[in-house]
């Protein structure tokens, strides 16, 4: 007997641009913009980070699996990272608060091992509440993720699954619908388009999610030999990460470098032209676009990216990442 037909999951030729007036494209690009600025300034100093790679290319796998949309991938990631960062915040103070006021420890051992069993569930809990967040009709059903669950050897009832999506929910403050780079690659993406791109923007769009695949999976290595250079020194101290965070948090930042990275692979010879664009549209610096484009291009060759790969001249590199850190971008 035939198994279960599996939802479609939407193709690159699904998505449509030009569709939408300029005046709401400009209000929401201008919502993007707000909310980038507000990111970026809250980040400030954090140095909270969560994202391994070999937990990005699970949550990548599992929305393949269930044919769930690329947002929804993203989503779940950025909800997970957020999740166990504020998990880690909770454990540090309350370790402070027992220091300070000389109570007996809580059982540090016990505690790490609980949130070890926990893990997997709450990483599925993240994806389940993108879902919720993408298109209902593609909601990840309990039955669905217990069935998964059991197939990897945890046991858990409905009303534990449920449980743990409330608890995901109120450590974040039920503020769950977090930005991704996604949006704000299809909305400079759609600006292009209205600007008389070169090149074709569903094709593009397409390199674009190849990319920003690529960032997610290595997004450490990518930061970190920005940092490097920016600095000019292979060994940064923590004052320099910690000002630092800010550009990895400025998601219009990564969004340029992603476009003109794929406008390179795409198409190299109209490549200043559509940077030329980004900057007028972002106010982002040349030499920032330039640098960012450049570091996700250096390691897009090490990943096997398909396309065409021909280097971006890396003289202007380490003053472009002195600008890509500065404030100003």
């Amino acid at each position: 007997m035939a198994g279960p037909v599996r939802p479609r999951l939407a193709s690159l030729s699904d998505f449509r641009f030009g569709a939408v007036a300029t005046e709401t494209i400009e209000d929401a690009l201008l919502h993007l913009a707000q909310q980038n600025q507000q990111a970026v300034q809250e980040a400030a100093g954090r140095m909270g980070s969560f994202r391994e790679t070999r937990i990005v290319e699970f949550v990548f796998l599992l929305s393949e699996q269930w044919c769930l949309e690329k947002s929804v991938s993203y989503q779940a990631v950025e909800i997970l990272e957020r999740f166990m960062v504020k998990q880690a915040d909770n454990i540090c103070r309350q370790a402070t608060i027992q220091l300070r006021d000389k109570t007996e420890p809580q059982n540090w051992r016990a505690l790490k091992e609980q949130l070890f069993n926990k893990f997997i569930l709450r990483l599925m809990s993240c994806v389940q509440l993108a879902s919720k967040l993408s298109f209902h009709y593609k909601i990840i059903s309990n039955i669905t993720v217990l069935n998964f669950l059991q197939a990897l050897g945890y046991l858990h009832t409905k009303e534990e699954l449920l449980e743990s999506e409330l608890d995901v929910l109120k450590s974040l403050n039920f503020q769950i619908n977090l930005p991704t780079p996604l949006a704000y690659v299809e909305m400079l993406l759609e600006v292009l388009g209205y600007n008389g791109c070169l090149v074709p923007t569903a094709q593009l769009h397409a390199t674009c999610l190849t990319l920003l695949d690529l960032v997610y999976l290595l997004r450490e290595p990518i930061y970190e030999s920005l940092l490097r250079a920016s600095i000019e020194n292979s060994t940064p101290n923590q004052l320099q990460g910690e000002k630092f965070v800010s550009v990895k948090e400025d998601l219009m930042l990564l969004a340029v470098g992603i476009i003109a990275a794929s406008v390179f692979i795409q198409n190299h010879e109209c490549w200043s032209q559509v940077v030329g664009h980004l900057q007028s549209i972002t106010s982002i610096t040349w030499e920032s676009i330039t640098a960012f484009s450049y570091a996700i291009l250096t390691h897009s060759v090490g990943a096997n990216t398909p396309g065409p790969q021909r280097p971006i001249p890396p003289h202007l590199a380490a003053r472009a990442l002195r600008a890509a850190a500065s404030p100003n971008t």
